[in-house]
């Protein structure tokens, strides 16, 4: 009668735990901040390197000096420290970690809030600050209240058109802004099994969204045969009839392509009724939807065509980049007039590579569309990485099962 958060930190739900963190990682972003607070710690030095991740991927590569002095200062205290190192160029945390370094009941600590991302390997994985990721570096450890959980129960299958991204938005919206705050979402139900690691790294990134500490997919086949290319064993965890303090049924039959309209994640409507909205600038990428299945998925719609708007596209990690090069993914986007950034989150942030002007209008498949994100005074709508290519023709938010 356990959920799997539960199970994982071992003990029952609203229970304070100090436990052992198996994996911590940060970005240039919240890594820097951690440090300064480790340094007025006065720690003689990391009390688990191997467990220690740095990773750029926010602004990367840097785009002032100080950002690069601030990135040089980082660089060295990971390397003086033993820590493991990632470059820029080398992707983004959440999709890095999720390539082989992260194991099914692992507790997993990033900072950085969609680091909730990692639960669809069957971890707890979650988001801290940069004093309690300081903490953890000098303890090895961290403290948390487990959290309760709601059960997400999806049954059927998607339709043409339709995507995990907007099985993410429609329960996003379902649940609300708050509406799992604190809350471990199980991802659970007849049609659990069959989503792909892709989909579910996309379902548990956005588990935030709605407020909740975490996103988990119980490990499974697909869990298995995930982690097998990488060399990883995998062992199951089977629900043991877990107690829910709300439950949610997703038919994924029902749904349709939507969008989340600015400035809200939670507050979606269909594409049809949005079609037609002349859009600046389209962007592609990010920890939920820059792996290589979702720019093959835009590739698919774009080859041989050309778009009428900026389209920028940046693939989530290195591994995704090559894989899009070999298998000629890269080259079709670029012939369709697509610009391809470095591996990492790009724009998503607002902080360089693709920020908007006052006024403009986007279209995105990242996780966040709040007012003045990407840049001032600008309106951004959220998407799966197949509306965004059809839009990306049009010129305007269109329909891709209209192209497909």
């Amino acid at each position: 009668m356990v959920t799997l958060s539960e199970k994982i930190l071992g003990a029952q739900a609203g229970t304070y735990v100090d436990r052992k963190v198996d994996k911590a990682f940060c970005h240039d972003g919240t890594g820097i901040q951690a440090k300064i607070i480790y340094d007025a710690i006065g720690a003689p030095g990391l009390a688990n390197p191997d467990a220690v991740y740095v990773i750029y991927d926010h602004i990367a590569p840097a785009n002032n000096s100080q950002t690069a002095e601030l990135q040089a200062e980082l660089r060295t205290f990971a390397e003086k420290n033993g820590a493991h190192f990632r470059e820029i160029g080398s992707g983004i945390c959440h999709q890095v970690m999720a390539e082989g370094l992260v194991h099914p009941g692992e507790i997993v600590i990033g900072a950085d809030s969609h680091s909730c991302t990692l639960g669809a390997l069957g971890a707890f994985a979650t988001g801290v600050g940069a004093s309690d990721m300081a903490g953890i570096w000098v303890s090895g450890e961290t403290w948390l209240r487990v959290p309760d959980s709601i059960g997400l129960h999806l049954s059927g299958s998607l339709k043409a058109g339709v995507e995990w991204k907007d099985v993410a938005l429609s329960y996003v919206a379902e649940l609300g802004m708050d509406g799992g705050t604190y809350a471990a979402l199980e991802f659970t139900g007849e049609a659990a099994p069959s989503v792909p690691m892709e989909g579910r790294l996309t379902l548990c990134n956005m588990a935030v969204e709605a407020g909740a500490k975490t996103g988990l997919f119980y490990a499974d086949t697909e869990t298995r045969r995930y982690l097998a290319g990488y060399s990883v064993p995998c062992h199951m965890q089977i629900p043991e009839n877990p107690v829910y303090v709300r439950e949610c049924d997703l038919d994924l039959s029902s749904l349709e392509p939507v969008c989340a309209v600015p400035h809200r994640v939670d507050t979606i409507q269909p594409v049809s009724q949005l079609a037609g909205i002349a859009l600046d600038q389209v962007f592609i990428g990010t920890c939920t939807n820059g792996r290589f299945e979702d720019l093959a998925r835009a590739a698919r719609i774009l080859k041989g065509h050309r778009v009428k708007v900026r389209t920028i596209v940046v693939p989530a990690s290195e591994r995704d980049y090559l894989q899009a090069i070999t298998t000629g993914v890269a080259a079709d986007l670029v012939k369709a007039g697509c610009i391809m950034g470095p591996p990492g989150c790009g724009p998503c942030l607002g902080a360089h590579m693709g920020v908007l002007g006052e006024g403009e209008v986007a279209l995105s498949t990242a996780n966040r569309n709040f007012k003045n994100r990407m840049g001032v005074g600008a309106s951004y709508y959220l998407c799966s990485p197949s509306t965004a290519a059809a839009s990306a023709l049009a010129g305007e938010i269109a329909d891709p099962r209209e192209v497909l």
